[in-house]
């Protein structure tokens, strides 16, 4: 068994935020997991962002996803994957 993991940290999260969520929106079908964390709450929000997903779906599919993420001003990513 196998997992592909990608993983994506923003810097600048309420500028970035909103072209993350399309590029995630446009490949929605192939994210079976999402996990998004950034420290604080209401006026004390950090600007930044970490969110884990995990993929399904073909090799060409994810680096697509991934490239288009990198593409984002302050945005960083990582594919990563497991198998047992």
């Amino acid at each position: 068994m196998s997992k592909t993991l990608l993983v994506i940290l923003m810097r600048t999260r309420r500028s970035s935020a909103v072209k993350v969520q399309k590029v995630l929106t446009d490949f929605g079908c192939m994210i079976k997991t999402r996990l998004g964390i950034h420290d604080g709450v209401l006026d004390k929000c950090s600007d930044t962002g970490l969110v884990i997903l995990e993929l399904v779906g073909s090799k060409a599919d994810r680096s697509s996803l991934n490239k288009k993420l990198k593409a984002i001003s302050g945005v960083k990513t990582k594919l990563v994957g497991i198998s047992l």
